[in-house]
């Protein structure tokens, strides 16, 4: 009782919007668990009685469990329009598609980092030649949809809060250096483009 009584006093709260979040959260957590039990089911129907399943069929329920696990704390960053778009382009995502983009943010981080040791202009070509390389690779993961990259910037803008799992899988790209120096240069780009 008392949760509803404080949420009841919150006068500011947008009723309608924090309904529709909640459950579309509610309806995307549905939809990983359908699909978690879905391996399951495959999994039950594939075994005759007293035999033992194989490691492939164990992998892919294990797979789509930690999907579930891994995955769920982003979907509040997003609208349903982005979550979308974002499952379709997990259908084309491989593990070797994952390793080029990482080796590629990997080496963009490297080349910024090196940019502000030499005291690099964020107005100069060379600066200006690494923001193209960091809006390249956003729109890789966006596919220019505005929805996904606002979503996108939410998540980044609360990162503080992101799981002990994430922090440590992102903390090569974590260089505050890197994030400022990086907003500096889009920000002088899209002065010369306002004045065009």
């Amino acid at each position: 009782m008392k949760q509803i009584k404080e949420l009841l006093d919150r006068s500011t709260l947008d009723w309608p919007e924090a309904l529709r979040l909640q459950r579309q959260l509610l309806e995307d957590k549905r939809l990983l668990l359908e699909r978690a039990i879905r391996a399951i089911r495959d999994a039950e129907k594939s075994l005759r009685p007293g035999e033992r399943p194989d490691a492939a069929l164990l992998k892919k329920i294990i797979e789509v469990i930690e999907m579930e696990n891994n995955t769920d704390w982003t979907r509040k960053y997003y609208g349903h329009e982005a979550r979308e778009k974002i499952e379709e382009s997990k259908q084309r995502w491989s593990p070797k598609l994952q390793e080029r983009v990482t080796n590629e943010w990997t080496d963009l981080f490297r080349d910024v980092e090196a940019a502000i040791a030499r005291g690099d202009d964020p107005t100069s070509k060379p600066a200006q030649a690494l923001g193209a390389r960091w809006e390249k690779l956003v729109e890789g993961f966006t596919g220019g949809n505005p929805e996904v990259g606002a979503g996108l910037g939410r998540l980044w803008a609360d990162r503080q809060n992101w799981p002990d799992h994430a922090q440590q899988q992102m903390a090569p790209f974590s260089n505050k250096a890197v994030w400022d120096y990086i907003h500096k240069v889009t920000a002088c780009k899209e002065g010369r483009e306002k004045r065009k």
